[in-house]
């Protein structure tokens, strides 16, 4: 099928999960994993609507940055090494892939160079899986109070990449996990001052394989790219 169907057929499974827990359609923002996807595709979905794209490699931003309409949003989804920070900031929106302290204090300072908060959202590996990075709940929980004194970044919300599952029903106690940490996480940044208009409320998960379930449980960002782009072709990672 073609992208554009492909994402016709994304967003009618987006606002079916939806409308089964009732919550509103809007409430949920597509992101089309485009990492080894060449610029055309990209400009495809664009014309469709999306204006939200996922890549997770430092070379694919810097190469794609600068060819795209200047609406685009770029998040960048992937691992990201302190030594390859000053390569995005300024070129993305959002970094979805804050997975320790010293990452954010390192994402801070550059952004606070460039006098250009970076939105960002914290990283929880919430199934605890050793191949995946992340804080755990009692992790994040404890290293609030330093996060939030780091004021060159503005902290959104939470990250996580459930599973692999040939069942993505298996993920749905994870994605509820996530959704009972960010109202903890709130919690405790209300009590140590964080005004209320400040507060984190964007939960990114769900992918293809089990993206319907995360919108049923909260989701406000699904990252899909294989329902959106098809079958990846990873020699081209780098174009």
């Amino acid at each position: 099928m073609s992208i554009t169907a492909n994402i016709e057929r994304v967003r009618a499974e987006i606002a079916s999960a939806c409308e089964r827990v009732g919550r509103a359609t809007e409430e949920v923002r597509l992101i089309a994993v485009s990492k080894t996807k060449p610029v055309e595709d990209i400009l495809e979905a664009y014309g469709e609507g999306v204006r939200d794209f996922g890549e997770n490699y430092v070379q694919e931003i810097a190469e794609k940055y600068g060819k795209l309409p200047e609406d685009v949003r770029i998040h960048m989804i992937g691992h990201l090494q302190t030594n390859k920070i000053k390569k995005v900031i300024g070129k993305v929106g959002m970094i979805h892939s804050v997975d320790s302290v010293h990452l954010a204090e390192a994402l801070s300072k550059e952004a606070l160079k460039l006098e250009m908060p970076q939105e960002v959202l914290l990283e929880v590996n919430i199934a605890q899986e050793e191949t995946k990075y992340g804080f755990s709940a009692a992790e994040l929980m404890a290293v609030i109070p330093e996060l939030i004194r780091l004021t060159g970044i503005r902290i959104r919300g939470l990250m996580t990449s459930a599973p692999v599952t040939e069942d993505p029903e298996s993920n749905r106690i994870y994605f509820k996990r996530m959704k009972e940490l960010l109202s903890s996480m709130r919690e405790l940044m209300g009590t140590l001052g964080v005004p209320e208009e400040e507060l984190p409320s964007e939960l990114s998960m769900g992918m293809t394989g089990d993206y319907r379930v995360a919108v049923e449980e909260g989701a406000t960002m699904v990252r899909v790219g294989t329902a959106v782009f098809g079958a990846r072709d990873y020699s081209r990672r780098c174009l």
